[in-house]
């Protein structure tokens, strides 16, 4: 009897420690300042963008703020989260994840992501930028900054052409950056999930919108309108958008596309039926499968 008691006792008590650590079996990601990171990362590495403090400020203070869903706030400390490729085929990636220049929606629409462009021979990076509050150009800032870091590193990271991606409000970083750049801070490619392009409709004097704050003139929201400043010398666009998309319309993807097509730019633009905003890595939006094999295939015409 007591070998029967033993034995049942040698059985539940790991399945009562598996039901007290659910997150450990699924893999969660863990709390606290480290809540947009995956619990089961490949290796990465921290850059951080400006370590002895940046030349600009967003005007928050106190820590990040760690938010639902792999989502991260406040952010005062601008950071990107490498992941090198292990058999590097040349090409490099920097994410911006989106979040209406509120947060950064880190998971999702970054660390997420890492496996897969990994497995391409591609090393990916997150951008952990900051928020504008108010200061339009804090967020473009970090991105220029993360371009040049990231090449700085080329050698090491075997990077040979670098482009920079991004989804909704990191999707308009993403753009700013690809026609805002001096030639240093070029990128060599870009990628744009259902991403905002103009500040039209969204900006009116005294009120404005996140990107620009109350205070901006019209002569900011012009800046940030990329439609405005595409030239033929802009980088080729991978982009992806829903039509059911009613938070971005996907008319905004279509009136960039056009104007890079008008300059001479190579661009390619995949419009699926359904799927609404924010999909980013989600296996929830239908055609995953259909944008990652485009953009595998688009990305092979880079090398």
């Amino acid at each position: 009897m007591k070998r029967i008691i033993l034995f049942l006792v040698m059985i539940m008590v790991p399945v009562l420690v598996l039901a007290q650590n659910p997150a450990q079996g699924r893999g969660q990601r863990p709390a606290g300042g480290q809540g947009w990171a995956r619990a089961q990362e490949p290796a990465y590495i921290t850059v951080k963008l400006w370590p002895d403090g940046a030349p600009d400020s967003n005007g928050l203070e106190g820590p990040e703020r760690p938010m639902f869903g792999g989502r991260i706030g406040n952010i005062t400390d601008p950071e990107l989260l490498v992941f090198p490729a292990k058999e590097a085929n040349g090409l490099a990636v920097i994410m911006c994840p989106g979040g209406g220049y509120n947060y950064v929606a880190a998971a999702h629409e970054g660390t997420d992501m890492a496996d897969w462009f990994n497995s391409l021979g591609i090393t990916f990076a997150v951008l952990k930028y900051r928020m504008p509050n108010g200061h339009c150009d804090v967020p473009l800032n970090d991105a220029h900054r993360a371009i040049e870091l990231m090449r700085g590193r080329a050698a090491e990271w075997g990077i040979k052409k670098l482009g920079i991606m991004g989804g909704s409000a990191g999707g308009h970083l993403a753009a700013s950056a690809s026609v805002h750049y001096t030639a240093e801070t070029r990128p060599d490619f870009q990628i744009l999930l259902y991403p905002v392009i103009t500040t039209k409709g969204r900006f009116v004097p005294g009120r404005g919108f996140l990107l620009l704050g109350k205070d901006a003139t019209q002569e900011q929201a012009d800046y940030y309108s990329c439609e405005l400043h595409v030239t033929k010398d802009c980088p080729p666009a991978f982009i992806a958008h829903s039509y059911d998309d009613t938070t971005v319309p996907v008319a905004e993807s279509a009136m960039y596309f056009s104007t890079l097509v008008n300059n001479g730019v190579p661009a390619v633009l995949h419009t699926y039926p359904e799927g609404g905003h924010g999909w980013g890595f989600k296996d929830s939006f239908r055609f995953k499968r259909e944008w990652t094999a485009e953009l595998e295939k688009w990305l092979g015409t880079l090398k």
